[in-house]
């Protein structure tokens, strides 16, 4: 990191241990993103009740990268230990997800086609639909959603996700938009 690591308790003294612990997480989120420039850790003390010792603590990360910053705040937590655990793994998730993303490894789903039925063989378990651009789709009796060929008949408007299967496109995931 750039920066140093700035650690900031609230409402009681950190715990040297603790503190160690903070510093270990914080320098091993590098390993996940070698760009972080800075990571700011508060942590806070439960509101004090008479009577009451521990939790629940509340942690906040705050992580500096290049063009962006990324926070995490997890709270209620009885035990500091397992609030600082669930707080840098909510944060090494944060900063994955941002690091996939960054490199163009990020899975995107196809966006659903609209389509109309133009051919139902319900002894045979399958059908086709008729796109707005003219194109003939298959689709088989276990792509309809919450099972939905049943209800379906001829002129049935559909919205469906296109895949190339072994003899032509075919729709998958059809869900009915209009009967």
């Amino acid at each position: 990191m750039q920066r140093p690591l700035k650690i900031t308790s609230r409402d009681f003294r950190l715990n040297p241990a603790f503190e160690a612990e903070i510093r270990e997480k914080a320098t091993a989120l590098e390993t996940f993103y070698r760009r972080l420039t800075g990571c700011e850790v508060t942590v806070e003390a439960p509101a004090l009740r008479h009577h009451r010792k521990g939790g629940p603590f509340v942690v906040r990360i705050r992580m500096v990268l290049p063009g962006k910053e990324l926070e995490v705040h997890r709270q209620a937590e009885e035990e500091l230990s397992q609030a600082i655990r669930e707080a840098f793994d909510a944060a090494r998730r944060r900063i994955e997800d941002y690091a996939r993303a960054q490199s163009g490894r990020v899975k995107t789903h196809e966006s659903a086609a609209a389509g109309r039925v133009t051919t139902l063989e319900p002894d045979l378990d399958y059908g086709f639909l008729e796109t707005p651009d003219g194109r003939e789709i298959y689709f088989h009796r276990n792509s309809v959603l919450k099972g939905g060929f049943e209800k379906l008949k001829i002129g049935s408007e559909v919205r469906f996700v296109e895949e190339q299967g072994e003899k032509g496109p075919q729709a998958s995931t059809v869900s009915i938009t209009k009967i």
